[in-house]
């Protein structure tokens, strides 16, 4: 196998196509983001036994943490490209990990079955973006919406607050979602933006908008890298703008 630099090669030149959002927000999508995504998959299989069950997040599956020099890769090239999109004047922390979505509808706890945020906790003065890589080509894996609330802020905290407390049945009585991935609006969220997963596809977003994968085909999940729904995930906790 060739080494952690060769897995982790960007783009030098990526083409960036904005994708306006009707919240006002954008994402922005790189198609071709490595020179050899090949070479990252590969790593995934190679390391498939080293993959653990997600607990400290809302994603259902299971991940590898990356090597440092993957995540520098990956934070090199959001500073160079991407930082200044976003309200990001300096990267304080990032994560960078590979994922695979992996349970099947009937096993997802409520917060599953939702749209989530990120970064929830952070410091009022930071601000924090997501990346997705997708690593696989059966485009039907499906790839990643964007949500607003369609209820009051203090209904939508409410329905928050219960998806982490409620049993999956409890919670479908009271709110009427179904154990099962979301991928359109409902009756408490607004669908209002996609981006199709394509191989070698990289989009960058506000960590902070309302988001889920888009699971279209749940009995197409596999938890062989080769296979399933494998991803590149990165997180950037990033300082903000000065006003």
């Amino acid at each position: 196998m060739q080494g952690l630099e060769h897995i982790a090669a960007f783009n030098p030149r990526p083409q960036i196509e904005r994708l306006r959002l009707p919240n006002g927000n954008a994402c922005y999508v790189i198609d071709d983001a490595l020179t050899d995504p090949d070479a990252l998959v590969q790593f995934a299989a190679a390391h498939r036994g080293r993959f653990n069950p997600v607990n400290f997040s809302a994603y259902p599956g299971n991940y590898l943490e990356m090597p440092a020099p993957v995540a520098a890769r990956l934070g090199d090239f959001f500073s160079e490209h991407l930082r200044r999109a976003f309200d990001a004047r300096r990267i304080l922390h990032m994560q960078c990990r590979l994922s695979l979505v992996t349970l099947p509808p009937q096993a997802l706890r409520p917060y599953q079955s939702i749209c989530h945020a990120d970064g929830q906790d952070i410091d009022a003065r930071h601000s924090i973006q997501a990346s997705v890589l997708y690593l696989f080509k059966d485009e039907t894996l499906g790839g990643t919406s964007f949500y607003e609330p369609a209820r009051s802020p203090a209904e939508t905290a409410a329905l928050f607050r219960d998806a982490l407390a409620l049993s999956a049945e409890a919670f479908t009585r009271k709110y009427g979602i179904a154990q099962s991935y979301i991928h359109e609006s409902n009756d408490w969220f607004v669908h209002i933006g996609r981006v199709a997963a394509k191989w070698n596809r990289i989009v960058f977003y506000d960590g902070s908008m309302l988001h889920s994968g888009d699971i279209f085909a749940p009995d197409r999940l596999s938890a062989d890298p080769l296979r399933g729904r494998l991803t590149l995930n990165g997180f950037f906790t990033s300082r903000r703008n000065a006003v």
